[in-house]
């Protein structure tokens, strides 16, 4: 067919108006809520697939600590010995470390930015690290340097030659000494109870900085909110303490023999035989001298925890001590063991506490990946609640549902981040709230579900999605609005995580991709890059949407149902996106002869903008429709989230 010039000009203004006029019936789309947000490329050290690259390497720190407890002066003084080894593709000059107990001085940078009104941050100002005979050396015959400074938090020591990088090693050691806070910030301290006084006892010894691959050196200083970021290795550490005191600590005790009585030894070899907890040192017994292996004098109490982050320890003359056997998925049995003065005890309180313990680490074990450590230990104190590698201190006054809470969320914390090394001080829904999420199924467990969780009702929260005064999950810690802390690090990750797994993902792929997120990072250290990357990979869903909306934006669910027409016998579903997050679209549609069914929209109908029409084909006459049945989202307006039947009477 041949045309004339005049026959193509008409047939290009045809083609030309038509697709002017579909350009202009176009709406601005939603592609950029569904793109990469931040830098997720794989390298040689972190792979795309969310896995340790070829060449990862960390650094490790095996620490020999020995200390003694003056109960008098209430000061703890010893030695530390660091065998340092650097992993790292670079030599080191130097190496950085955490000397926490400086947080508690008058001129600290976390006591100079505590409000004046105080926070629950508040501590000591009275002590502080008293260091000497500071010597570091590289490898065996290395010159020994005693050239350090210390600046607030964080102590930097210099080496006569650098450590070899790609296994290089190096002996840093020094005398410390140092009165121990009665407030340590929530964290660590002491409290004067009527039997003795019971020392909780953290950030006690001087610790390595993380090195990595993604910032060097890791050298935020310690404020208060933010928590920490360490090296893993084998810590062997020793506590002379009076012989009244009965000292528990992270991982193994290594000479019972020497520092507890036969009946004490008798009475925890029953316990590793019992479900139920029993008795290693009585209520009666506690104030009687004649129950502990020495009457007068010190004992030196020997402990060692292998492939750990840090290690924590308890010493008291007041503690009553029970324990009970925990059955481990392998096969193992380990300890679960509480101590507790006598204003704790009582089955309404502290004497269920093992058997909270034991439920705990047994759920954990079964569920996502098996407990590590030689002893789960929960330790009564004047702190809220707190975690170390197998030993938690909790509130001494929290009872019955309260106590279950501390307990398990303490004992969660073994999993984020004592296995899952993450960097709390930056990042701490990577703890916090991947914590609270499983504390979400624990609870749910435990006992038939005696105490229920807080997240089974995720729109209780919605009063604070619907402030203006919210922050995002990404606030650094030591940043956020005390009063937005609980939600920005627990409550809204946790809820995150249960939108993932109930509503987005389901059970099965969301399992699968969680727990080999866990096996693969376990005793390593993990950007938030490589828990979005890992996920997706196993999940086989690219979630960039979702992570930037929730984890890295400040917006809110509102999915909003708008209308429900008839259409040629079927229904027209007006459904619009009114918050920020886009997400998939469950609906439950119930009929008038009482049945009902689901159907989902997938998340890319807001793709191409915040409304969508969907055709619903029915022989059956709808009663009523509702968007998330189930209630699993916060969304900040339910108003719009169902329409009843009389929406089709004209």
């Amino acid at each position: 067919m041949k045309y004339t010039l005049e026959k193509f000009l008409l047939l290009f203004l045809a083609v030309f108006t038509v697709q002017g006029l579909h350009a202009q019936e176009v709406e601005e789309n939603n592609q950029e809520d569904f793109n990469d947000f931040m830098y997720r490329k794989g390298n040689i050290y972190r792979s795309a697939s969310g896995k340790p690259g070829p060449n990862y390497w960390q650094n490790e720190a095996d620490y020999k600590i020995n200390v003694s407890l003056d109960d008098e002066e209430h000061t703890i003084t010893g030695s530390i010995s660091i065998h340092y080894t650097n992993n790292s593709p670079e030599a080191l000059d130097f190496v950085w470390l955490q000397l926490e107990q400086n947080r508690f001085t008058e001129d600290s940078r976390g006591t100079l930015t505590t409000p004046i009104q105080g926070n629950r941050y508040n501590g000591d100002v009275d002590g502080g690290y008293d260091l000497s005979n500071v010597k570091a050396v590289v490898g065996k015959r290395g010159d020994a340097s005693d050239e350090y400074l210390v600046n607030d938090t964080r102590m930097q020591v210099f080496f006569a030659e650098p450590i070899p990088a790609k296994g290089g090693e190096a002996t840093i050691s020094m005398d410390f000494s140092y009165k121990i806070p009665v407030k340590g910030m929530d964290r660590m301290g002491r409290l004067d109870v009527e039997d003795g006084t019971i020392y909780a006892l953290a950030q006690w010894y001087p610790r390595l900085s993380v090195f990595d691959d993604v910032k060097g050196w890791n050298v935020e200083p310690y404020l208060g909110a933010g928590e920490f970021y360490l090296e893993y290795g084998d810590i062997e550490y020793a506590v002379t303490a009076p012989a009244d005191h009965i000292v528990v600590g992270s991982g193994e005790l290594l000479n019972p023999s020497e520092v507890m009585s036969k009946e004490m030894i008798n009475r925890m070899d029953q316990a590793m035989e019992s479900d139920t907890s029993v008795y290693i040192l009585r209520p009666e017994e506690v104030t009687d001298i004649n129950t502990r292996l020495k009457q007068e004098g010190t004992l030196t109490w020997k402990f060692k925890i292998e492939n750990t982050r840090d290690a924590a320890f308890a010493s008291s003359q007041a503690f009553i001590w029970d324990a009970a056997k925990i059955d481990l998925p392998s096969g193992k049995t380990i300890v679960a063991q509480s101590v507790y003065p006598k204003e704790s005890d009582g089955q309404e309180a502290w004497a269920r506490s093992t058997e909270y313990s034991k439920a705990s680490v047994e759920h954990y074990s079964n569920m996502w990946f098996e407990f590590p450590y030689a002893s789960a230990t929960n330790v009564a104190a004047d702190i809220g609640g707190m975690e170390y590698p197998g030993l938690n201190f909790c509130s001494f006054e929290s009872k019955g549902e309260g106590l279950w809470g501390v307990t398990d969320h303490e004992f969660g914390h073994n999993w984020f981040p004592m296995i899952v090394g993450s960097n709390e001080r930056l990042y701490p829904w990577m703890d916090e709230g991947f914590n609270t999420f499983i504390n979400h199924y624990s609870s749910l467990a435990f006992n038939d579900g005696e105490y229920g969780s807080d997240l089974d009702h995720t729109r209780k929260y919605i009063t604070w999605f619907n402030r203006e005064t919210r922050e995002g999950i990404d606030t650094y810690p030591d940043v956020v609005n005390t009063s937005n802390l609980g939600m920005t690090a627990y409550m809204k990750p946790g809820i995150g995580l249960i939108m993932l797994r109930e509503y987005i993902l389901g059970h099965e792929r969301f399992d699968n991709a969680f727990r080999s997120y866990i096996k693969t990072w376990a005793f390593k250290h993990p950007q938030p890059s490589d828990f979005f990357n890992h996920m997706e990979n196993v999940a086989g869903e690219n979630l960039n949407w979702f992570w930037k909306s929730w984890f890295y934006g400040n917006a809110n669910v509102d999915l909003s149902l708008d209308g429900v027409y008839p259409y040629s016998g079927n229904y027209v579903i007006a459904l619009s996106n009114r918050g920020g997050v886009p997400l998939p679209v469950v609906i439950e549609v119930t009929f008038k002869d009482g049945s009902s069914e689901r159907f989902t929209l997938p998340v890319e109908i807001w793709q191409r903008g915040d409304k969508w029409n969907h055709l619903y084909k029915s022989e059956k006459e709808v009663e009523s429709m509702e968007i998330d049945p189930d209630k699993v989202l916060p969304d900040v307006n339910i108003s719009n989230d169902k329409w009843p039947a009389n929406i089709y009477e004209e």
